[in-house]
């Protein structure tokens, strides 16, 4: 149990730094000063001593619920993840219900921006193809679903990124679209406010932000885990810097796509990146 602690409060401060780390690439790209990197987290923790408002178009107590459920779902992550080294099938699981917390928490609230979320998070659900497409692959290479096998199996012949640098590519775009500002967010473009997080205040907000801190954490993790193999803290820690750089710099130069072209844009890249790698199995 105090491991998993450890490991939740880690991910929630690694995740609020990194994520202060990319709003600050951004700005400073776009020549703005920006905030300190340690802003992120400074929100984070504020909003859990604000006052909490409830709107009166919320359907009580799902609007409320549904915000502990989807702090609920990451911490799972972390135990299936970064505790355990479990199954990637856990954690395809553990997002695919973070899609539907995703579109209910904005149905919830009544909100008109909220709702326009929720249909665009239906919408965005074929960018979870690039995430199963990748699970599929990497089990194509390895043979396991087990993230420590998978490790192992990398100890072995080498890190899975020179093998299927496609898949690796691929689940790399499914990290993009999901960081701020992405030109793929759609369920938080600028014409929809915060999206389905608009009429979230106080405590809720905080919780939140703590979910959302988690999640980069996790994601990022997976991805110089499974691609990577096994890593050096002060390895995975430039890791995550470097994701952190990169995602803030394509966001910071990139516009915002429609909701139509961002979903045909990344089933586009996961079926070529799909069957490039196919094909490199095979060959």
């Amino acid at each position: 149990m105090a491991e998993i602690l450890i490991d939740v409060i880690v991910a929630f401060l690694g995740g609020s730094l990194l994520l202060g780390l990319h709003r600050k690439i951004m700005a400073r790209v776009q020549r703005r000063p920006g905030p300190p990197i340690i802003q992120n987290l400074l929100h984070s923790l504020k909003f859990f001593f604000k006052e909490t408002a409830f709107p009166k178009t919320a359907s009580m107590p799902f609007y409320v619920g549904i915000i502990f459920i989807l702090a609920v779902v990451w911490i799972i992550g972390v135990i299936a993840g970064p505790v355990t080294e479990n199954s990637l099938l856990i954690l395809f699981g553990v997002y695919a219900v973070y899609k539907i917390v995703e579109h209910n928490a904005g149905s919830s609230s009544g909100s008109p921006y909220g709702k326009m979320s929720c249909v665009r998070a239906v919408l965005s659900a074929a960018t979870e193809l690039p995430l199963f497409a990748a699970i599929v692959l990497v089990y194509a290479k390895t043979g396991t679903m087990n993230i420590a096998q998978i490790i192992s199996y990398q100890g072995v012949h080498g890190p899975l990124v020179a093998s299927v640098p496609l898949a690796a590519l691929m689940f790399f775009v499914l990290i993009l679209a999901k960081s701020p500002y992405s030109p793929f967010a759609i369920t938080k473009g600028k014409d929809l406010v915060t999206g389905y997080e608009t009429e979230h205040f106080g405590v809720l907000r905080g919780f939140l932000m703590f979910s959302e801190s988690v999640a980069w954490f996790v994601l990022c993790w997976l991805f110089l885990t499974v691609f990577f193999g096994p890593i050096s803290v002060l390895w995975l820690v430039v890791g995550l810097i470097v994701i952190a750089v990169i995602t803030g710099f394509i966001n910071a130069t990139t516009p915002m796509l429609s909701p139509n072209h961002s979903v045909m844009t990344l089933i586009t890249i996961c079926c070529i990146c799909f069957v490039g790698t196919i094909l490199m199995i095979i060959i």
